[in-house]
């Protein structure tokens, strides 16, 4: 696999999509476009919430993408637009520190996040002005990393504009931490594949370091990409926040009970690697030490010995202050469980045996019921819409993304694939007019697409 992000020369007006974005750019600022970047969205198969744990996850990325034409200037300003009306004009100075303001995650912040990144890894003083307009494929706050694609697109961009050079790794790492700014602790998976994905093949992505191993998905199935049409956005919400917490309180107890130092563990990962042990034995140490009534932060304090004020400072993150109980035994049941059907997903995808599309399906579901009854991240609307996937012809539906709305993805058999889609579409989205005016973009099959690259004119 190639180190950096493929550079292409591209015949713009065979590409619609990018002829269009391109007469956009010439009618907004009178000019044409110097280079074109792009950074897909994904859908992970399986392994939701373990990312921020320590643990491998198994995405791939899908055709939707974020896309941006960009010139390069002396302004000393960056103006952004988009494509889309909804997404408000922008312009920022980049010769004064970039500001971002978390408690209102509006788009343009995201792309901030991916520029301020970018300037802070190599200490640029004064970034080079920037003209751009964005255009997005990928449904927003569906589960499918339009955040996160939007934040890598704008990594790509600054070190395109400002003729730098990084490894995808390198991207991948610095815009996961970066769009920590606009306040979401994720754990980098939705930047890695982003980045590292290559058409045609899944990838299992390990972190600590971070790689990505290709993943041959099984012939004669499909996954099937349905949106249940209730938007989440991570940023604007603490439910994410909350499960990262309730994890990295969970770290601590259990390393309090085998006299591990809590103070240097932060990830559930670290714990099972301390005490070499296996995801089995992990999974057992959580029914012996945590229970499975929720936490005080009165007993947290007296289990770790440390004080209210160390709590909030020390554990909570900025918009979790307010929270007072925490599902400690449920949230780390469900991320060894969890991390454990990771392995088994790609040890069946491996050795292809004859039933492996069960095998895997079964595994989805696993996923899926851990998701909704263990870290309680799932909805009415989506744990409906799985039903209604394995009842239409999946043999296994989950939800994808943080949860609470967004998107499922099912495995289905290649020869039930219409009449699979046909019957969702009677039974979720035709019933509900607001459904019903969504189920174009709502319902797809994907395959496994390429990774970010930068385009240019030929």
């Amino acid at each position: 696999m190639a180190t950096n992000p493929p550079k292409l020369k591209t015949a713009i007006t065979a590409n619609e999509r990018l002829q269009n974005l391109k007469n956009t750019f010439e009618t907004k600022y009178g000019e044409a476009p110097l280079f074109y970047a792009c950074a897909p969205g994904r859908v992970n198969l399986i392994g939701e919430h373990i990312d921020y744990c320590g643990y491998s996850v198994l995405p791939m990325a899908i055709e939707q993408s974020i896309i941006a034409a960009v010139s390069v200037n002396s302004s000393g300003t960056i103006q952004l637009a988009n494509t889309n009306p909804q997404y408000k004009d922008f312009t920022v100075s980049c010769l004064e520190d970039i500001a971002i303001d978390r408690d209102n995650p509006k788009w343009h912040y995201y792309f901030l996040c991916g520029v301020k990144g970018i300037q802070e890894k190599f200490g640029i003083a004064h970034l080079s002005g920037m003209l751009c307009v964005v255009d997005g494929t990928i449904p927003p706050s569906s589960g499918l990393s339009s955040s996160s694609a939007l934040v890598c697109c704008a990594g790509l961009v600054t070190t395109e504009a400002n003729q730098k050079f990084l490894s995808k790794v390198a991207l991948a790492e610095i815009c996961a931490k970066c769009e920590r700014y606009i306040g979401t602790e994720g754990g980098g998976m939705d930047q890695s594949i982003s980045f590292l994905a290559e058409r045609g093949t899944a990838k299992l992505i390990e972190f600590q370091p971070l790689r990505a191993t290709d993943v041959k998905l099984p012939d004669g199935a499909v996954f099937v990409i349905s949106n249940c049409c209730v938007e989440m956005n991570k940023a604007a919400s603490s439910h994410f926040n909350i499960r990262v917490v309730e994890c990295r309180i969970a770290t601590k107890m259990l390393a309090q009970a085998r006299g591990l130092d809590s103070s240097r563990l932060l990830k559930l990962a670290e714990v099972q690697t301390a005490l070499k042990a296996s995801l089995e034995e992990m999974l057992a140490l959580v029914d012996e030490v945590l229970h499975p009534e929720p936490y005080s932060r009165e007993e947290i304090c007296k289990v770790l010995g440390i004080t209210s004020e160390q709590f909030s400072t020390e554990l909570l993150s900025a918009n979790t202050q307010h929270v007072t109980h925490f599902k400690l035994h449920q949230r780390a049941k469900h991320v060894y469980g969890e991390a454990a059907r990771v392995l088994q997903f790609k040890t069946v995808c491996d050795s292809e045996p004859a039933e492996s599309i069960r095998l895997l399906g079964d595994l989805m579901n696993q996923s899926h019921a851990s998701c909704r009854d263990l870290y309680e991240c799932s909805c009415t609307e989506l744990d409906q819409l799985v039903d209604i996937c394995l009842k239409s012809g999946a043999v296994g539906s989950r939800l994808t993304g943080a949860g609470w709305g967004g998107c499922a993805v099912s495995m289905v058999p290649s020869e039930r694939v219409e009449s699979f889609l046909q019957a969702v579409r009677e039974a979720y989205y035709l019933p509900d007019p607001r459904r019903a005016a969504m189920e174009k973009k709502s319902l797809f099959v994907s395959k496994p697409g390429g990774g970010a690259a930068v385009f240019l004119e030929e």
